[in-house]
């Protein structure tokens, strides 16, 4: 029967020792030099993936490229530490970011809200003037949306 190790993550380094990962499968992979390498690449090419992702969905309606980025961001700190210090700083901003809307009077609130969604009825306009009405609409939203200006 192995024996299973607490993580102890009492030292000044970011990234996990083989010796400090909850994960049994990554403390094996660490434990040894050569598969740590690859699994190192592998890590990086797929949060490098995932944020350069980012921004050629940034465009699309929603959160657009945001979750892409800091889901590769999470990705790199994983395993490495120049990572791990920007996702903290990243998250010390959204944060403070946070603290401060709160703060701020319902009017504000309330315009902010309404601006973003005029971005969005832009951006979507915006989209389907330069790219047309999508067929896969409804044939009544079609119609109203052919009759906007240059959609039609």
């Amino acid at each position: 029967m192995a024996e299973k190790i607490s993580p102890d993550r009492t030292d000044d380094n970011l990234t996990l020792d083989a010796q400090d990962d909850r994960w049994e499968w990554r403390r094996k992979i660490r434990a040894h030099p050569r598969k740590h390498l690859i699994y190192r690449i592998g890590v990086g090419v797929l949060g490098c993936l995932l944020i350069i992702a980012a921004p050629l969905t940034g465009w699309l309606p929603g959160p657009g490229g945001i979750p892409l980025f800091i889901a590769g961001l999470a990705v790199l700190a994983s395993e490495f530490e120049w990572a791990q210090r920007l996702l903290q700083r990243v998250k010390g901003w959204v944060k403070d970011f946070t603290t401060w809307t709160g703060r701020q009077p319902a009017w504000l609130k309330t315009l902010g809200t309404l601006a973003i969604f005029l971005c969005v009825v832009g951006a979507t306009w915006l989209y389907m003037a330069v790219l047309g009405v999508p067929g896969w609409l409804p044939d009544t939203w079609e119609s109203f949306l052919l009759d906007l200006p240059l959609l039609g």
